[in-house]
């Protein structure tokens, strides 16, 4: 990245973070769960769906599956069907039940602590092992970049990328990483609340002034 546009998206991400804190002090992950596996099926069930959709099939599906041995063993049709309102549901099915086999057998029944072993598990890119290492473990090695981070970051100026690994990589650069996790969960927050993808006038929205 050139140097001058480089310090210029760092000041600009400063001032963001800054109006971001203000408008939400308390952001954190909307995903409901218990344990650390099951924040990794909430996540990977994320894909391609709303939250809410997630935490209200999570809801009876982490009461069905208990365990890790219960996903271990589940039928995978019955699965299906169990997952089925979060969409692309064969091959979330497909991928958290090799993931849990995995997670068993690879790992001693505990989800990974680096960002090396999460990406061995099926279904898991950098996005969804950046939330999982962050919410678990406070282990904060990237940026997760969601469909909302890609959207908005590059609506505000703080990357022109629309590949999320490079996206990720802009924002490493110019975000502290004190601020990597939180970052996500604020600009998430940010895009329901003022941004949303659908049509609406950007000058009402509050980081639109910032330059």
């Amino acid at each position: 990245m050139d140097p001058i546009l480089l310090e210029e998206r760092k000041k600009k991400a400063l001032k963001i973070i800054k109006k971001l804190k203000e408008l939400f002090p308390q952001s954190k992950i909307a995903l409901n769960y218990s344990n650390n596996w099951e924040l990794l099926v909430a996540v990977e069930l994320s894909a391609q769906c709303t939250d809410k959709k997630v935490n209200e099939v999570t809801e009876a599906l982490f009461k069905k599956y208990k365990t890790l041995n219960d996903y271990v063993h589940a039928d995978p049709r019955a699965f299906e069907k169990d997952i089925h309102a979060t969409g692309f549901y064969r091959n979330k099915t497909k991928n958290i039940l090799a993931a849990a086999k995995m997670v068993q057998e690879r790992f001693g029944g505990v989800v990974p602590k680096t960002m090396q072993e999460m990406l061995e598990i099926p279904g898991v890119a950098r996005k969804t092992a950046n939330v999982v290492l962050g919410s678990a473990y406070g282990v904060v090695e990237g940026i997760a970049v969601d469909t909302h981070v890609i959207r908005l970051t590059r609506l505000l100026g703080l990357t022109s990328e629309s590949n999320p690994v490079k996206i990720e990589r802009d924002l490493m650069e110019i975000l502290p990483k004190k601020e990597w996790l939180e970052f996500t969960y604020r600009l998430i927050d940010y895009g329901r609340a003022y941004c949303p993808a659908r049509a609406h006038n950007h000058a009402q929205c509050p980081l639109s002034t910032i330059s």
